[in-house]
């Protein structure tokens, strides 16, 4: 993802790229394609609101910035409410497509195992949280840094045509989305008491997935905790989670309100798959039909895939990158995308988007300063930067808190919605300024 978009950020700026991409030579046990930009986890970017959302605010950056991430996004998106999701297949072969196309750009599909020297020219690892074995202890011996790690997991995908249809349906949250495929966007699967308080057993009974030697200590990334991990910090974690009963009426018993509800997600265009949001586990592939066979309308469910789990690896960027993202030690060298520490497909692509730009202008004999921190990209970049405290540092989605606040007299008087369109106001105005400047 990150890789991808950098890519097409220098091209873009008349600057040749080699793109080394490892698979299929050597493969990755989450992959299943040798496409360029292939999802492995959700196919969600999350929110498209760029009013009052700073995920939403990103995308509306990038596609300023002329993103190819967010073009094919757009260009494959699925109804998803008010979020943004694609067609995985689509998407990756569009990506891939793009840029395999463009003259400038060379692919060679070949495994990077060390750190490449400074005759390279300007080099960016974008090597995402399956950073090869090889290439990670190269990355270890160069930074004199342990990588910090923590787990990732997978949710599973099901086939649409083995749900009962007849005890599920389609509504999103509030009803929210400007048309009737928005607004249907999510099947829902509800629970009564009884058979959700029989499910939270059922996943804390489950056999889970064993860790090697040297994972018993890695932490979870608390935006991608695995189902059971949640159910285990109380029985009620998951009502306020992925199974949050608010906003929705049962379409076959409108008078009685569920207790919890499992919402699926379109997950191809055609909508012949569906994958079941916020349910990333750890179960062992058995456990896990035993247990989602439980969900009401799932009894007869067939999977296309089951969750998963990964260990995910990232460099503790505030002690070892500068402002342009270039490892102190070997400025020739950039870091983007998740190995950098932020975290998910948009801030990944972004990261990406950011180092791409700075080579290219480097390569050029320019320099591209990094935004300000009011925008979102500027945001994150500062965090990785410099802007966190090294000795605590932990993977981070962008968010309203990374930016700095308000300084207006108003801002204690603004209700959530408005100091929110304040934060997306001021930052779009500097991301244009940014871009002009970068021209």
């Amino acid at each position: 993802m990150a890789g991808s978009e950098a890519a097409w950020q220098a091209i873009n700026l008349g600057v040749p790229v080699v793109l080394h991409e490892m698979r299929p030579k050597v493969e990755t046990f989450a992959h299943k394609t040798d496409g360029l930009a292939e999802m492995v986890c959700s196919n969600s970017f999350r929110s498209d609101d760029d009013t009052a959302n700073a995920v939403g605010l990103l995308h509306w950056e990038m596609r300023a910035a002329n993103s190819l991430i967010m073009e094919m996004a757009d260009e494959h998106s699925l109804p998803a409410g008010g979020a943004l999701a694609v067609d995985r297949d689509k998407f990756s072969g569009g990506v891939s497509e793009r840029l395999l196309a463009h003259p400038l750009v060379t692919l060679a599909r070949d495994e990077i195992t060390e750190l490449p020297p400074a005759d390279w020219g300007q080099v960016i690892v974008a090597t995402g949280p399956l950073t090869s074995q090889a290439l990670g202890q190269s990355i270890l011996k160069a930074t004199g840094q342990d990588a910090l790690a923590f787990f990732d997991a997978i949710a599973p995908i099901v086939y649409t045509d083995s749900i009962d249809m007849s005890r599920t349906w389609f509504q999103s949250r509030y009803d929210k989305g400007d048309t009737e495929e928005q607004r249907r966007a999510y099947l829902n699967c509800p629970m009564d008491r009884d058979q959700y308080e029989t499910f939270i057993d059922a996943l804390i009974a489950a056999d889970k997935t064993e860790f090697h030697e040297g994972e018993v200590d890695t932490p979870y990334f608390d935006g991608c905790l695995p189902i059971e991990v949640m159910a285990e910090r109380g029985r009620e974690t998951l009502r306020f989670g992925p199974m949050k009963p608010v906003g929705l009426t049962n379409a076959h018993k409108p008078d009685q309100k569920p207790y919890a509800v499992v919402q699926l997600r379109r997950d191809n265009a055609l909508g012949t798959l569906l994958n079941i949001v916020g349910f990333q586990t750890k179960m062992k592939y058995g456990a896990q039909v035993a247990v989602f066979k439980q969900i009401p309308g799932l009894e007869g469910a067939e999977f296309a895939r089951l969750g998963g789990i990964h260990r995910n690896t990232f460099i503790n960027s505030p002690r070892l990158l500068d402002d342009q993202m270039r490892l102190k030690s070997a400025p020739h060298i950039r870091f983007a995308g998740q190995i950098t520490g932020v975290e998910g497909y948009v801030e990944s692509a972004a990261m990406g988007l950011l180092a791409g730009r700075m080579a290219a202008r480097q390569t050029l004999g320019g320099n591209q300063p990094p935004p300000e921190n009011v925008t979102a990209m500027g945001s994150l970049i500062h965090h990785i930067t410099g802007g966190a405290e090294a000795k605590t540092f932990q993977p981070m989605n962008v968010n309203f808190g990374l930016f700095p606040p308000l300084v207006d007299a108003a801002k204690g008087r603004r209700n959530r919605k408005d100091r929110y369109k304040a934060y997306t106001d001021r930052a779009k105005a500097s991301w244009a300024d940014w871009l002009a400047a970068g021209r």
